[in-house]
C-alpha cells in the first residue's frame, strides 16, 4: 500500500470516530417512553422517567431506570437481549427473538444523531 492509502484510511477511521463519539454523547430521550410488543401487538407502554421492573409473559423481565431500558433476564437459550446494552435513544430498541418480543424507545425529544441526519 501506498502512503496516499494510508493517509486516506487514516481520515475515514477519524471520521468515523467523530460520529461514533458524537452518538455516545448525543443525551438520552426525556419523558419518552419504552413501548413493548410481543408478536407484533402492544403489550404496555413504560415512562423511562419512573424507576420500574416489568416481567413481561413470565419468559423477560425489563428492568427500567435513571432513563434506560435494559433486559436483564430472558429465559431464551441465546441471550442475547440480555447481553445486549441499555437503551435511551428515541429508534433503539432490544430485540428478544425466541420469545418475539421488541422494545423500542419512542416519545420524547429527538436528540439522536447519525450520518444522514448530520
Amino acid at each position: 500500500m501506498k502512503k496516499n492509502d494510508w493517509i486516506l484510511i487514516a481520515a475515514v477511521l477519524v471520521v468515523a470516530g467523530i460520529f461514533f463519539g458524537m452518538h455516545l454523547l448525543t443525551p438520552g430521550v426525556k419523558g419518552g417512553v419504552a413501548e413493548v410488543t410481543i408478536d407484533g401487538v402492544l403489550y404496555g407502554t413504560y415512562a423511562l422517567d419512573e424507576n420500574q421492573t416489568v416481567t413481561i409473559r413470565d419468559t423477560n423481565r425489563l428492568e427500567i431506570g435513571e432513563g434506560k431500558a435494559k433486559m436483564v433476564w430472558a429465559d431464551c437459550p441465546d441471550q442475547i437481549c440480555v447481553n445486549q446494552k441499555a437503551i435511551s435513544k428515541e429508534g433503539e430498541s432490544i430485540i428478544c427473538l425466541p420469545n418475539k418480543i421488541v422494545v423500542s424507545i419512542v416519545g420524547g425529544d429527538k436528540k439522536t444523531m447519525d450520518a444522514v441526519t448530520y
